[in-house]
């Protein structure tokens, strides 16, 4: 059905199991199995089966392409563009529509989708019931639409698609199309106005609006390769139309305004800019509505005029101002390209419970992703760890190397509980009771010697594989020599020996290393062994290693550097709890720092962002884990800075205090004290010293452990190593073991015999004689192919004369085969005498039934060999 408005055509696209494509990249690309996705699988291709077969008008495919479409939006983050299906659609404007466009471009489909999407929306506009205000206001509203979505496509997605986009999406193409939308959309408005009855004035205002939109796509299709003739002729011819319904509704405001000179002038106009739109029908290039349209607004126009010419030049007198000093119509917009939130922001209508349903693919994570995750931990763990509480342990060591050395807390609880035991001394005991301090210390040192022996058990193999291969090839080398043996040594093989042997170098200086490490641990455990054996015992154990003091009483004068002292040992002690509690937040913080959903949507990122053949790697993550790491972490790196200037601070004032509490002390004399300060002060040591060790086992049970990964990796590497270099052992060795091309011959040893020529002293011209070669042969059997015994042999000397003297093609083998010993070359001289004789064959019988005859008396014929002249000539 014909009508006075334009419609974007579906672009049609060819069926195509995109889940084969999805497989197959699955499979080859990511460290899952296909099968994980097989629902999935079977929902994109059902997706894209409904979308594609979106051709009618109807609202329900809108939900079909938008939901298509935002699929293609999400798993855009999981593959790559070329994810290995050859997308073909056929072009909808232009020349060449029946030639189909193929491209292995997941944007490319994403676009077709949503041309088709804007397609769609145009041609719901059309089959919108017009004639009333609520359908006017349905049509323009999916005019809107499909001018969005045209936008979105030309703004959003072209741009990303990495390749010349077809001639019906190019930048001036989705100009025209966009502008042809928006300016249908503002003639529903003018419509709709026309039937409310709004005032010449608004009306004029919209028309106005509608003919410069259409004058603007019409522009643009000038420029565009794809629109045809007939749609710039429609698009000028709208122009006109309502740049003259413009004038025409301004007349009408002109003439209730009783302006009657400027009404006839912009009725003059309006007949002017009818006629340019008649002008555009020459050749048939515009519907008959549309012409139809412009004949009925010429006619109403003229009319008009008519009348209003009559009535200003009889009536009202008034000047008609040409048309450039009339005033330039208002212009009032009101329809706008708006791009429905489905195709801006797809991912927000992908859920459980959303419009699209739940994102597909969401399970899969690419093999980089997860060796990114694994290097992003341990890079974590080693930033926590090593910078941030390794460097709060090493303050805290240095605060008990200080306190140690000025025999605190000892010194002070010595005078403060001259009695009994101290508080924090029977805490300390009762940690160490309910830890087993002793066994738990001693079954972590058997654990580590478990570990170490298995790591070394399984290095030793590895390198015993290693040692026995040098071996091997040793004796090899000697056997066959430097020459012949040519292949490199292990050492210095350059795909894996040399790596291999490197590892050998590093595991030796590690396991090395760690058993100096172990053996300082085990030294520092048995110098506190038995001061820990008391802190685990009973407390009357405690009160009898702690003596008590014979002072009951603090002296006056030390009380106020007793409580000076005290106030300044507090603050270290509050400095270090505060430490550890830091330290057990700051492991609790790199525990629930999941990076895996950042991640995945920075791999996202960086599939968009790279080019086709660029496959993602963690190196591709380095920035990002700098960016998180900086984010989450640089504030704790920058309180330790602050910690270590604090406890300066602090230890500086303990330092000083103690000065002159140790001044005060000599002063009051320290008879009786002594000896209790000084078991204080060992148990507060081994106390630590305790909890050193446990810090110190935790950190060696880790170290075998991920050692055991080294190692085992080191081991599997050189089985692999060396059963690779044991089978070229055994291609080379049989390579060697070959005889030399100088020994090989065509036969066996009695095949290469030749006969010597005789000379001509033997009788070589008596053809008749029993003494020459032909008279040894008749002695021989007929069927043996053995030469005379006396006969001397001589060999083939080459094998350059055995390809000669061989009838096999070149490069055929051939086994060799027995020969009759040739006649002598010599008997083959003509004697005038003699008859002739070829080839010493007999003559044949006279007689046919005679063919069967004495052999003796066939072999005396043919040695004579005379040539009967009735009989024929014989060759062979």
């Amino acid at each position: 059905m014909q009508s006075n408005v334009l419609a974007v055509i579906f672009r049609k696209g060819t069926q195509l199991s995109l889940s084969s494509a999805v497989r197959q990249y699955i499979s080859t690309k990511y460290d899952q199995h296909p099968d994980m996705f097989r629902q999935d699988l079977e929902v994109i291709d059902a997706l894209r089966r409904d979308a594609v077969n979106v051709h009618e008008p109807h609202p329900s495919g809108v939900a079909r392409l938008q939901a298509y479409a935002g699929q293609l939006v999400w798993i855009s983050g999981k593959f790559p563009i070329d994810i290995g299906a050859d997308f073909t659609w056929y072009p909808a404007l232009g020349y060449n529509t029946e030639r189909p466009i193929v491209h292995n471009n997941l944007k490319f489909e994403l676009a077709n989708i949503l041309y088709n999407l804007a397609a769609l929306y145009s041609q719901l506009a059309i089959a919108s019931n017009r004639s009333s205000t609520d359908g006017l206001k349905t049509a323009a509203s999916y005019f809107s639409q499909s001018a969005g979505v045209l936008t979105h496509l030309k703004n959003e997605v072209i741009p990303e698609l990495r390749t010349t986009p077809p001639e019906d999406m190019d930048e001036h193409t989705l100009d025209s199309l966009i502008k042809l939308q928006l300016a249908q959309a503002q003639e529903c408005f003018w419509q709709k106005a026309v039937m409310d009855g709004y005032k010449d004035a608004s009306i004029a205002k919209l028309a106005a609006k509608a003919s410069d939109l259409y004058n603007e796509a019409g522009e643009a299709a000038m420029r565009s390769e794809a629109i045809s003739s007939s749609w710039i002729h429609h698009m000028s011819a709208k122009h006109h139309h309502f740049a003259a319904a413009a004038q025409y509704r301004a007349a009408c405001d002109c003439l209730e305004k009783r302006k009657y000179g400027e009404e006839v002038a912009r009725l003059r106009d309006a007949v002017a800019c009818v006629a340019e739109g008649l002008r555009e029908s020459r050749g048939g290039y515009l519907n008959k509505i549309l012409v139809e349209d412009l004949n009925g607004l010429k006619r109403r126009v003229e009319e008009d005029l008519k009348r209003a010419e009559r009535d200003n030049d009889v009536i009202y007198l008034n000047p008609v101002p040409p048309k450039p000093e009339l005033k330039i119509l208002d212009r009032a917009t009101m329809a706008v390209a708006r791009i429905p939130p489905q195709v801006s922001a797809p991912l927000d209508f992908l859920s459980e419970k959303g419009e699209f349903g739940p994102p597909l693919f969401t399970k899969l994570v690419p093999y980089s992703v997860h060796i990114a995750v694994s290097i992003y931990e341990e890079r974590r763990d080693r930033l926590v760890n090593q910078n941030i509480i390794g460097e709060l342990e090493t303050l805290n060591e240095r605060i008990h190397e200080i306190l140690s050395s000025l025999n605190l807390p000892g010194s002070l609880q010595a005078f403060e509980k001259p009695l009994g035991l101290p508080g924090t001394l029977v805490q300390h005991a009762e940690e160490i009771r309910q830890a087993d301090a002793l066994h738990r210390l001693q079954r972590s040192f058997a654990d580590i010697d478990k570990l170490r022996a298995a790591d070394l058990a399984v290095f030793e193999e590895g390198k015993n594989l290693l040692q026995a291969e040098e071996d091997e090839d040793l004796q090899l080398r000697r056997k066959y020599g430097t020459d012949r043996w040519a292949r490199p040594e292990s050492r210095s093989e350059p795909d894996q020996g040399a790596k291999l042997w490197n590892q050998v170098t590093d595991a030796e200086g590690w396991f090395s290393n760690s058993e100096s490490s172990d053996r300082v641990v085990r030294d520092k455990f048995h110098s506190i062994e038995p001061i820990l054996a008391v802190l685990n015992g009973p407390d009357r154990g405690l009160l009898d290693f702690v003596p008590s003091s014979r002072r009951t009483e603090i002296p006056e004068i030390l009380k106020p550097a007793i409580g000076r002292l005290r106030t300044a040992y507090n603050n270290i002690a509050r400095l270090e709890g505060r430490r550890r509690r830091k330290a057990e937040t700051l492991r609790e913080k790199a525990r629930s720092d999941d990076i895996k959903s950042d991640i995945l949507a920075e791999a996202a990122r960086l599939e968009r962002a790279h080019t086709v053949a660029t496959a993602i790697v963690p190196a591709h993550f380095e920035e990002f884990f700098e960016k998180r790491l900086d984010s989450l972490y640089e504030p704790d790196i920058e309180l330790v800075q602050a910690e270590a200037i604090e406890q300066e601070k602090l230890v500086s004032e303990l330092i000083r205090v103690n000065r002159e509490f140790e001044s005060q002390k000599r002063m009051v004399g320290d008879k009786g004290n002594r000896e209790r300060e000084q078991a204080l002060q060992k148990l507060e040591n081994a106390y630590y010293k305790y909890r050193e060790l446990i810090n110190n086992t935790e950190a060696g049970r880790k170290f075998y452990n991920d050692l055991s990964r080294i190692v085992g990796g080191f081991r599997d590497g050189a089985r692999s190593f060396v059963a690779d270099r044991r089978r070229e052992v055994r291609m080379l060795e049989d390579e060697l073991d070959m005889p030399p091309l100088n020994n090989l011959s065509l036969g066996g040893q009695q095949s290469r015999v030749q006969q010597p020529v005789p000379s001509a002293s033997s009788s070589s011209y008596g053809l008749d004689s029993g003494t020459g070669y032909q008279g040894q042969l008749q002695q021989q059997p007929q069927n043996s192919f053995m030469p005379v015994p006396t006969q001397p042999r001589q060999q083939v000397q080459s094998p350059a004369e055995a390809r000669i003297q061989s009838w096999a093609p070149a490069g055929e083998t051939v086994a060799p085969q027995p020969q009759l010993p040739r006649a002598n070359p010599m008997q083959g001289v003509w004697n005038p005498g003699a008859g002739i004789k070829f080839a010493n064959t007999p003559p044949p019988s006279s007689g046919g039934g005679e063919n069967v005859g004495n052999s003796s008396q066939q072999e005396k014929k043919a040695v004579s060999g005379t040539w009967d002249r009735n009989s024929a000539i014989r060759f062979g």
